[in-house]
Parts: C-alpha cells; sequence; structure tokens
C-alpha cells in the first residue's frame, strides 16, 4: 500500500487530489473460500452493492474475477474508487465507484459528535467501526456507510449498470475496508491525518475551555447531557492520548520554597487552636513539595519507586528535625508520638543521620536470619585485621564492644550505624555505612 497521488488515475477522475487525500493499495492475491467481508461494516458495505445492482449475474461474475485476483491495485479517493479489471478474454476496464462525500456541515456535526465520546475515536484508530459510532453519527445527521444507489458504478466496458468489473472492484474494496474503516471515510472525503487533525484542534480547544469549534448542533446538547451525567470512561480517556497534543513543558523549579501565610490577625484563636504550630506546619508543607517537584523533574524519577508513606510517629520525629520548631511545639509533638523527651531527642538526632531508615534502626532490635547473619559476620570478620579487631559481643543486630562504650547496629539495608552510650543509654552517634569499621572509624558523637 501507497499513500499520495497517483497519476494512473488523473484522466477520468475528475480533480487531482490534494496530498495525503488519496491512497493506493497494492493488487490483492487470487482468494479461494474466503467471503470477501469478515467486519459487520464490510458487509454493510457488500449490502449497498447487492441492493443496488440490478442483474445478480453480473455480481456473481464479479465475485469470481476478484477470488482470481484480477482486480489491479485499487485507489481510493473522496468521493471515488478505481482500478484496472481484467476480463475473461483478456481485456483490460478501467472501472469506477463513485460515493457521495459528505459536506463541510456534515464533517462539522461527525467530528463534534467524535470529540463528545473519546471511545469513537479510540474505536477508529483501533481500525474499528463500532455500531455505536455509526449510530451516533446518524442521530447527528450523518450517514456515514452507504444504502441502496449509493454505489454509483462508472466503467470503460460502457455498462450502464453495474458491470462485472464494478463489481468486481467492490468486492476487492470491501477486504480492504475490512483492515480499515478510515478507507470508507476517505471516500467520504477526509484522509486519515486531515481528519486526526481537526480532532486534535478540537480536543486541545475543549480543554482550553473555548468549547466545541464548528457551528453549534441540536444534537450536541444531548452528548453534553450524556458526557455530563456519567463523565468519561478511563479507557475512552487513555485512548484518547494518541490524538491530544503534547504536554507543555514543566515549569521551571522555583528557587525556594514559598513563604507561609502569616497568620497573626490580631484577634484570639479559638481553643486549642495554636496559630505559630499551624504557620510552621505550612512552612513544612511547602518545604516538602518544593523538594518533591525537584525530585520529580530530576532525571530518571519516573524509574524509581514511590516513596513509603511514614505514619504519624515518624512524621512527628520528621517535623522536629526538620522544621526545628520552638521548645513548647516540640514537647506536642512528643506527647502526640508518644514519647517523652529524652525518646524524641534521640530519635531527633537519628533522623538527622539517615532518615526513616536510621529511625527504624533506633527503636527497632530484630534478629537477623540465617543468610543475613552469615553475611553480617563475614563483614565484622574482613573489617579489621586480626591484631586490630575489636571485641564484640552480639545480641539480635546489634554488636557491642566489650571494652567500650560503642555498638555497632546492622540495619534491614545491610548497613552499619554506630551509637555510642551517653548517660546510660545507646544513642545514635553518625550515619550509617556498609563497612562496620568506617562506620566506627567516622565516629561522630557530636551534638548537631
Amino acid at each position: 500500500m501507497s499513500d499520495g497521488h497517483d497519476g494512473a488515475y488523473e484522466s477520468g477522475g475528475g480533480r487531482v487530489p490534494a496530498p495525503g487525500q488519496e491512497r493506493t493499495f497494492a493488487a490483492l492475491p487470487p482468494s479461494q473460500g474466503r467471503g470477501f467481508a469478515r467486519t459487520w461494516w464490510g458487509q454493510a458495505w457488500l449490502k449497498a452493492l447487492e441492493d443496488t445492482a440490478l442483474d445478480g449475474q453480473q455480481l456473481k461474475k464479479g465475485r469470481r474475477f476478484a477470488r482470481e485476483g484480477r482486480v489491479g491495485a485499487v485507489s481510493v479517493r473522496p468521493g471515488r474508487i478505481t482500478a484496472m479489471v481484467r476480463d475473461g478474454d483478456a481485456s483490460t476496464y478501467r472501472s469506477d465507484v463513485l460515493l457521495q462525500e459528505l459536506s463541510e456541515a456534515d464533517w462539522e456535526r461527525f467530528l463534534g459528535m467524535a470529540v463528545e465520546r473519546a471511545g469513537h475515536i479510540a474505536a477508529l484508530l483501533d481500525r474499528e467501526m463500532p455500531p455505536h459510532l455509526v449510530e451516533d453519527a446518524a442521530a447527528a445527521g450523518v450517514e456515514l456507510l452507504p444504502g441502496i444507489g449509493d454505489l454509483d458504478p462508472e466503467c470503460t466496458c460502457d455498462a450502464w449498470d453495474h458491470c462485472p468489473h464494478t463489481a468486481a472492484l467492490c468486492y476487492q474494496v470491501a477486504r480492504l475496508l475490512d483492515q480499515d474503516p478510515f478507507v470508507l471515510l476517505l471516500m467520504r472525503g477526509r484522509g486519515e491525518r486531515r481528519l486526526l487533525d481537526e480532532l486534535q484542534i478540537r480536543i486541545a480547544a475543549r480543554a482550553e475551555g473555548h468549547g466545541p469549534v464548528g457551528p453549534a448542533d441540536p444534537a450536541d446538547g444531548a452528548a453534553d447531557a450524556q458526557a455530563d451525567d456519567g463523565g468519561v470512561r478511563a479507557d475512552e480517556a487513555f485512548a484518547a492520548q494518541d490524538i491530544l497534543p503534547p504536554l507543555p513543558a514543566p515549569a521551571p523549579l522555583p528557587p525556594e520554597p514559598g513563604p507561609a501565610p502569616s497568620l497573626d490577625t490580631e484577634t484570639e484563636p479559638q481553643a486549642g487552636i495554636d496559630p505559630a504550630a499551624l504557620e510552621m506546619l505550612a512552612t513544612d508543607a511547602a518545604a516538602r513539595a518544593h523538594r518533591m517537584l525537584a525530585e520529580a523533574l530530576s532525571p530518571g524519577h519516573e524509574q524509581q519507586p514511590p516513596p513509603v508513606g511514614l505514619t504519624p510517629q515518624q512524621d512527628a520525629v520528621r517535623l522536629v528535625a526538620e522544621a526545628r520548631p520552638p521548645s513548647w511545639i516540640a514537647k506536642r509533638l512528643a506527647a502526640g508520638s508518644e514519647r517523652r523527651q529524652a525518646e524524641l531527642d534521640a530519635a531527633v538526632r537519628a533522623w538527622r543521620y539517615g532518615g526513616a531508615a536510621a529511625l527504624a534502626v533506633l527503636e527497632e532490635e530484630w534478629t537477623p536470619g540465617p543468610e543475613d547473619l552469615a553475611r553480617a559476620r563475614a563483614r565484622l570478620a574482613g573489617a579489621w585485621e586480626e591484631s586490630e579487631r575489636p571485641r564484640l559481643r552480639a545480641a539480635g543486630n546489634r554488636w557491642t564492644a566489650v571494652d567500650g562504650g560503642v555498638q555497632l547496629r546492622y540495619g534491614r539495608d545491610g548497613r552499619w550505624w554506630p551509637y555510642r552510650k551517653e548517660s546510660g543509654r545507646w544513642a545514635p552517634a553518625g550515619p550509617a555505612d556498609d563497612d562496620p569499621a568506617a562506620a566506627l572509624g567516622g565516629f561522630d558523637v557530636a551534638d548537631d
């Protein structure tokens, strides 16, 4: 198959079609033992032929010619299909079948109907013509499929009605229609590219709030009501992406988060409302939104798994660690997260060293399975020379130095976290490291 203008059919076919308004299909090979149309719209095409032709014997011969592969390349243009057909005596005749093009007003109604229901567009893109598309078009006053008397024959054999040559051409076109209903729409006056471009313009106009493009039609009100009461089906909305205009480029990242609104209204707040705490939450929300936008705009972000949500207890620690609220707000967060102040202080320190993973190491004690335990012991054994290796006592995922107040904790992600005993409690002392010796070697006990 090729698209474009084929000069072989210019002389008797009227005006030269515009670019993209003609398709030429290569001759199909002989076909035995199968019908010419399997789809309902292909069968409707053949019914129009058989209802129009006056001589059934001419149709029978035409079917035989088509099965024997006597129909040459088929040219499809608005209002006309053309092919050279070989007769039984080896003579060749130019055969044309004419179908009335839709008017501009018809196309406006069809396009307006199609954009109201994305499923119509999806079906066409899938090379389908569901009955509801044809029915909705008919309800809008547009007849897509031909009816009795609509297929007008012309042949150089000088027959005045359908002859075997025009019949053979129609049977062959039924096979083409089975594969691509855009062939019918081209006959009616619109090529695929032009039709999709016009649909895209209308969809873009609707998305921008400009309403329907083109003359209003009474049928539009019914379509609007149908769209409004049930919304748009998910599969229809998804299918429309193939003809929607590309999304605009993302807006640039602001240099910093926006400021929180001031809640100082010079009026007493209601009981239980703390304006300063609300301002802190707003500031934190702006900072998180800025960070999330920066991550979303970074290359490869779409390949990353979504982050795991925090529990209220974890988020309370994050708020204190990142927002650094006044002490009275920190006390409320400690109480709300069911921690004493000393416990919250340790949790905040852990968070600043490594976020939720560090907090889990602080608050969870677990026993590594055989594989994890073997891996941890191997890392410990290889981390120091024999003479330098500290004496460590294991309990669960914690290895405590016998000769000093330091501890290594093994995280579920396979990293090592240093701890130091302070005032009789184990406290986070630094960030994690894959190497247990490096975790202890970079020991940082400064209180930040």
